[in-house]
C-alpha cells in the first residue's frame, strides 16, 4: 500500500486517539530500556492487507522499532498455510513501551484490511469463470476510503469511484430534481455531456426495463441494475448488449451473486466490502 499524506495523517489520528498522553500500564511495569520481540500472527485463513500501514505506525511511534516482514500484502495467511497453530504475518523487535504503544493500532488496521481484502476474494472466487469483475462502492468508513479501495484491489476487486469527481451517476434524486429545470433524462445526458469532460463515462441508475431502454435512447455510457430480480436483470442485459455496459448492485451477498453473475453483467458492485465486513482475526504476541 502506498502511504499518501492523508493516509499518514489518519495513522497518526489513530495514534492520538489510542495515546493522549501515554501508556499508563506498560510505562508503569517496564523501564525504558525493556527490549523485547513481538510477533503478529493469524488466528484465522483469510488475505493480508495493510502491512504498509503497519510498518508506517511502528516509525511513527518509535523509528528506532525494526519491524520485519514475513508475509506481504495479498498473501494468503492463517492456520492452513502453515505448520502451526498460528500463521507469522511480521516479526517486531525494540522497545517493550514501543511495542505496546503501537500494538493495538497495528491491528485495528491490519484486522480491517485484511477483512475487506478477504471478503473481496470471496465475492471474486464465487463468480470465477464468469468473466465478472467484482467492484466496490463509495460506502466506506470515513477517512478510510483510500486504505479500504486499495484493500479491495489485494482481494482482486477493481474500484468504482473514488469520489464523486471521478464519474458520473445519474440516481434517481438527480432525474427527479431535473424535473424543476424540465429535464428529462435525455435532456440530462445532452447537457452532462455539453458540460463535462468528455473523458467521463455517463451512467444511469435503473431500476425496471422501461428506465433501461430510456437509459439506451438517451446515449448513456452504462446502467446499474438497482435491486432487479434475476429474471428482469437477464431481460435488461438482453437490452444493453452492444449498446451500454451492464452493472449489477444492491443487497448482494455471497449467496446470490453467482446467479447475479451468470446473466450476463459486466460488473457487480458491492457495498458490503468495506460497510459491513468483519475483521480478520489477527494478534500481537510478545515472545
Amino acid at each position: 500500500m502506498h502511504i499518501t499524506q492523508d493516509v499518514s495523517n489518519l495513522i497518526q489520528v489513530a495514534l492520538d486517539e489510542d495515546i493522549p498522553t501515554y501508556d499508563v500500564t506498560t510505562r508503569g511495569i517496564f523501564p525504558q530500556s525493556s527490549l523485547g520481540t513481538a510477533r503478529i500472527v493469524s488466528k484465522e485463513n483469510g488475505v493480508l492487507a495493510g502491512m504498509s500501514v503497519a510498518f508506517n505506525v511502528c516509525k511513527l511511534v518509535d523509528p528506532k522499532l525494526e519491524y520485519m516482514f514475513v508475509k506481504n500484502d495479498g498473501d494468503n495467511i492463517g492456520p492452513s498455510f502453515t505448520d502451526g497453530d498460528f500463521d507469522n504475518i511480521a516479526v517486531i523487535k525494540g522497545s517493550i513501551n514501543s511495542m505496546m504503544l503501537a500494538e493495538r493500532t497495528i491491528l485495528n488496521f491490519l484486522q480491517h484490511l485484511s477483512g475487506v481484502a478477504t471478503l473481496t476474494r470471496n465475492y471474486v472466487n464465487a463468480v470465477k469463470g464468469t468473466g465478472v469483475t467484482i467492484v466496490d462502492t463509495r460506502k466506506t468508513i470515513p477517512g478510510m476510503r483510500r486504505l479500504e479501495k486499495e484493500a479491495v484491489r489485494i482481494g482482486g476487486g477493481k474500484n468504482h469511484r473514488m469520489s464523486l469527481s471521478d464519474g458520473i451517476l445519474i440516481k434517481d434524486n438527480h432525474i427527479r430534481a431535473a424535473e424543476n429545470i424540465e429535464l428529462d433524462l435525455v435532456g440530462i445526458v445532452k447537457t452532462l455531456r455539453n458540460n463535462m469532460s468528455h473523458t467521463l463515462k455517463i451512467e444511469i441508475e435503473v431500476t425496471n426495463l422501461e428506465e433501461v431502454e430510456l437509459a439506451i435512447i438517451a446515449k448513456a455510457d452504462g446502467v446499474l441494475l438497482d435491486n432487479m430480480d434475476i429474471e428482469t436483470t437477464k431481460k435488461a442485459v438482453s437490452l444493453c448488449k452492444g449498446k451500454v455496459f451492464t452493472e449489477a448492485s444492491g443487497n448482494m451477498d455471497l449467496e446470490k451473486v453467482r446467479r447475479v453473475a451468470e446473466t450476463g453483467v459486466d460488473l457487480i458492485s458491492v457495498g458490503a466490502l468495506t460497510h459491513s465486513v468483519r475483521a480478520l482475526d489477527l494478534s500481537f504476541k510478545l515472545i
